[in-house]
């Protein structure tokens, strides 16, 4: 799949070891992410998300993308396609460089994500946040994501699930 046509506005590409540290500033910065969604960042867990599969998914459709202007990294997002079911594509993390958060470009970035999406005949997104914070259940669901009603208990936090139709 060409991954960098998932976005006109922003040059996409997938993320490699040799952006660890990019990552690493960018999501230090999202203080409030980790409030809810501990442990905080660390270049280890950049590096272990990196290579991260849910289970029986093939590396093949992991896509852990950065959305770059010029040369500035604005977001990332872990992508895997056909999880949990061969019609659904799963966000597995997104996040903005905070000083970019509030401007709209996430939402355009999750718009022309699902455009993409349903023109490879998807049919579903789904993706979960951590139980309280209000941040990115707000965000999701300006997204037009609902919540499905599934709750997943992690080691430090809950995980409810969201789901947008495409």
């Amino acid at each position: 799949m060409k991954i960098s046509k998932i976005s006109t506005q922003y040059h996409v590409r997938k993320m490699i070891e040799e952006d660890i540290e990019v990552i690493y500033n960018l999501s230090r910065e999202n203080t409030l992410f980790y409030k809810y969604c501990p442990p905080f960042v660390t270049k280890e867990t950049v590096r272990d998300d990196l290579k991260a599969l849910p289970p029986n998914i093939s590396s093949d459709n992991k896509y852990y993308i950065g959305f770059f202007k010029e040369e500035n990294l604005i977001a990332i997002m872990d992508l895997v396609l056909g999880y949990p079911n061969v019609n659904t594509a799963f966000i597995g993390l997104f996040m903005m460089d905070k000083h970019q958060q509030g401007k709209g470009i996430g939402s355009e970035i999750i718009s022309e994500c699902a455009s993409f999406l349903k023109n490879k005949d998807f049919t579903c997104i789904r993706l979960a946040y951590a139980k309280g914070n209000e941040q990115s259940s707000s965000f999701w669901r300006k997204n037009k994501f609902i919540e499905t009603g599934e709750v997943s208990d992690k080691e430090d936090y809950r995980a409810i699930l969201m789901e947008r139709k495409l």
